[in-house]
C-alpha cells in the first residue's frame, strides 16, 4: 500500500503516452476513458454495491442508515461504491487532464526541459519529488486549516487529492517514454534507491505507529510515500527488467487477467474475512486458505467472463472483434 500505486501510475503514464502517439487526440481520449470507465461503472452495481450491502449487515451498520443525513448517505455511498475502484476514477481524470499536457509534451515543452531530462540523475529526480511531496503536504495542511470537512468528502478525495498526489508519477511515466535517459534510470539497478526505499519504508512504519492524525501524520506520510514511490519504481522496474524480460505465456495470462482479478479480489477477500475467517483458529492456515479461496475463485470467474462476450466487454472496455 505504501508504494504499489505509485509504481502503477508510472506504468500507466508510460503506456498512456505510447497510445497517445498512436491515435488522434479525441480518439485517444475515447479509447482510454472507455477502457477504464466502463469496467469502473460495471463493477459498481456488480461488485461494490453488493459488497456495501454485505458489510452493512456484517458490521451491524444497517440500523444506523435511516439516521444519517442526506449528505452523510451520499458521502457514505461515494466512499463505499467507489471503494477499491478509485484508481479507475483517477485515471479518467488524469486522461482528461493529459489532453492538454500530452499535447504540449508532444511538441516538447522547452529546450530547458529537454536538457534537464537528457542529463537527469536519480539525485535530481529525488530532490524534485521531495519538493512535490512537500507541496502536496502543504496543500493538504492548508485545506485542513481552512475547511477540514472537505478532506472527508469522498468525491473530493478521489477526484482532487488522489489525482494531485499521483499526477507526478503519471507524468514521469510519460516522460520515461520520451526520454531514453530517464527510462534507463528506472531500469538500471540502483543500490541507493534500494537503500533509500528501505529507509523510507521504516520511516513509513514508524509514522504509522507513532504519528497522530490530529498532528502531521498524513502530511509526513505524503512526503515519505512520494519519495518511496519514486525509489520503488527503480527497484520494481530494474528487477522486472532483469527477471521478467522474456516471453512467457503465464506472465501474459496474468497481465491480461490483472484488472479483472483486482476488481473481484476485494469483495472476495471481505466475504472470506466476514464469513470464513472466524471459523479458522490458525493465522497461518487462515492466510493460505484465504489465498487459495480468493485467487482460485478470481481465476475461475475470469475464465467464465472470457466466455461471455458482454461480460468480456464490460470488464475490459474493449469492443469485441467478431471472428
Amino acid at each position: 500500500h505504501a508504494f504499489r500505486m505509485q509504481v502503477f501510475f508510472v506504468i500507466s503514464g508510460y503506456f498512456s503516452y505510447m497510445l497517445f502517439l498512436r491515435y488522434p487526440l479525441k480518439r485517444w481520449w475515447k479509447v482510454r476513458v472507455e477502457r477504464v470507465g466502463i469496467p469502473m461503472l460495471t463493477a459498481i452495481p456488480l461488485l461494490t454495491l453488493p459488497q456495501f450491502i454485505m458489510l452493512q449487515y456484517v458490521n451491524g451498520k444497517a440500523a444506523n442508515w435511516p439516521t444519517l443525513s442526506l449528505y452523510e448517505k451520499y458521502n457514505t455511498l461515494v466512499w463505499e461504491l467507489v471503494s477499491h475502484l478509485w484508481f479507475l476514477l483517477v485515471l479518467v481524470v488524469l486522461t482528461t487532464v493529459s489532453l492538454v499536457i500530452f499535447s504540449r509534451l508532444r511538441r516538447h515543452v522547452s529546450e530547458k526541459s529537454d536538457a534537464f531530462f537528457a542529463n537527469i540523475t536519480l539525485g535530481k529526480l529525488s530532490l524534485l519529488f521531495l519538493v512535490l511531496g512537500i507541496i502536496y503536504a502543504a496543500i493538504r495542511r492548508t485545506l485542513f486549516i481552512v475547511y477540514p470537512p472537505i478532506l472527508s468528502d469522498g468525491l473530493f478525495n478521489f477526484v482532487v487529492m488522489q489525482t494531485l498526489f499521483y499526477l507526478p508519477f503519471f507524468l514521469i511515466g510519460a516522460l520515461a517514454f520520451v526520454y531514453p535517459q530517464l527510462k534507463s534510470l528506472f531500469t538500471t539497478p540502483s543500490p541507493w534507491c534500494a537503500a533509500g526505499a528501505a529507509l523510507a519504508f521504516a520511516a513509513y512504519l514508524l509514522n504509522q505507529r507513532y504519528g497522530s492524525g490530529d498532528a502531521w501524520m498524513y502530511e509526513t506520510e505524503s512526503v515519505i510515500t512520494t519519495l518511496m514511490g519514486l525509489w520503488m519504481v527503480n527497484v520494481v522496474f530494474a528487477l522486472g527488467h532483469r527477471l521478467l524480460n522474456f516471453k512467457s505465456s503465464r506472465v501474459t495470462y496474468f497481465v491480461n487477467a490483472s484488472l479483472f482479478i483486482y476488481l473481484v479480489h476485494h469483495p472476495l477477500t471481505l466475504f472470506f474475512g466476514a464469513f470464513i475467517t472466524p471459523h479458522i483458529a490458525s493465522n497461518t492456515v487462515g492466510f493460505f486458505t484465504g489465498l487459495v479461496f480468493v485467487i482460485g475463485i478470481a481465476i475461475v470467474l475470469y475464465e467464465i467472463h472470457l466466455r461471455i462476450p458482454l461480460l468480456r466487454f464490460l470488464f475490459s472496455g474493449k469492443p469485441q472483434v467478431k471472428a
